[in-house]
């Protein structure tokens, strides 16, 4: 059956080894081949540039595979959809989403839980990435849906609007800006500590503080860390300002080990949405996901 064959050429293009597909599909390397030449001969076309022990695919593969990805998201979609609609408790399926730091440790445990608890037989598989490494996940088929800040233009994907978040400037009890009031100006001579690059909160701290005419080069950056909670650590124990979300620090800000800095004039608002890739229509187990997130977090 074609259909079979069709099933190893996608594994074939998406690891571009033979050996790989096979150990996949658990049948022998020489099915595999069997079948290739089988969907070669019937399509009149070659696939696959063999060199050496190395392939690649043609433009006609490439252009087939994308025909594949489409084919198979659409089988997904249609039988998420007819599981659902028999019944969510026996709903079956695998649905991998992509979030952002902030969202993945502070907003993603409740919603991952109750979807859990109605969708019992769901696989779910979430990535903790930056916003810039999510996206890309995103664009490359590794997952199906993320969830990151509003401010990325890329024609590749579309967004469907989830809530709003809060960049607010803390520091340490003990630092001696914890009781002042200050200036967009005076960041320029306080040592701040910031997320790494490539991060969302980075990307929506830069664009407001340019809104004020003041340029992240010019602040007295001390400290770059990797991730919310690195950086959340480092502040209790040092005296600079570092930017976070509300959410990220809601606990310290209640028991007072951080407190927030009043800066006159900046309030850095941001929107997390969700995305999706363009053309892919939004049902099924994404559909049903996207729904009880609202339900939870509809503010």
């Amino acid at each position: 059956m074609l259909a079979i064959a069709y099933d190893v050429f996608f594994e074939v293009a998406s690891h571009l080894s033979f050996s790989k597909a096979a150990e996949v599909l658990y049948i022998s390397q020489p099915a595999v081949s069997k079948q290739i030449k089988k969907l070669e001969s019937e399509l009149g076309i070659a696939l696959f540039e063999r060199q050496g022990n190395t392939i690649k695919l043609t433009s006609s593969g490439e252009n087939l595979l994308e025909y594949v990805r489409q084919a198979k998201s659409i089988e997904k979609q249609i039988q998420s959809d007819i599981d659902i609609i028999k019944n969510q408790q026996t709903a079956k399926g695998e649905l991998k989403i992509g979030a952002s730091t902030t969202i993945s440790l502070y907003v993603m445990p409740k919603i991952l839980s109750s979807f859990r608890r109605k969708y019992p037989d769901v696989k779910l598989l979430l990535i903790n990435r930056n916003s810039e490494n999510i996206l890309k996940a995103l664009i490359n088929q590794e997952i199906d849906m993320a969830i990151i800040e509003a401010h990325y233009k890329i024609n590749a994907v579309h967004f469907q609007p989830f809530m709003r978040d809060e960049i607010i400037p803390v520091c340490s009890k003990h630092s001696p800006y914890a009781k002042n009031d200050l200036t967009i100006k005076d960041l320029k001579d306080i040592p701040i500590s910031l997320r790494e690059r490539g991060s969302g909160t980075h990307a929506v701290l830069k664009q407001n503080l340019e809104a004020h005419k003041v340029k992240l080069g010019e602040l007295n950056v001390i400290a770059r860390l990797g991730g919310t909670e690195a950086l959340k650590n480092y502040l209790v124990e040092d005296n600079s300002i570092g930017f976070l979300s509300r959410l990220a620090v809601k606990n310290e800000l209640q028991s007072g080990i951080l407190q927030e800095v009043k800066i006159k004039s900046l309030k850095i608002n941001r929107k997390f949405e969700f995305v999706m890739r363009k053309g892919e229509e939004v049902a099924g187990l994404t559909k049903a996901f996207i729904k009880e997130a609202k339900s939870i977090y509809n503010f």
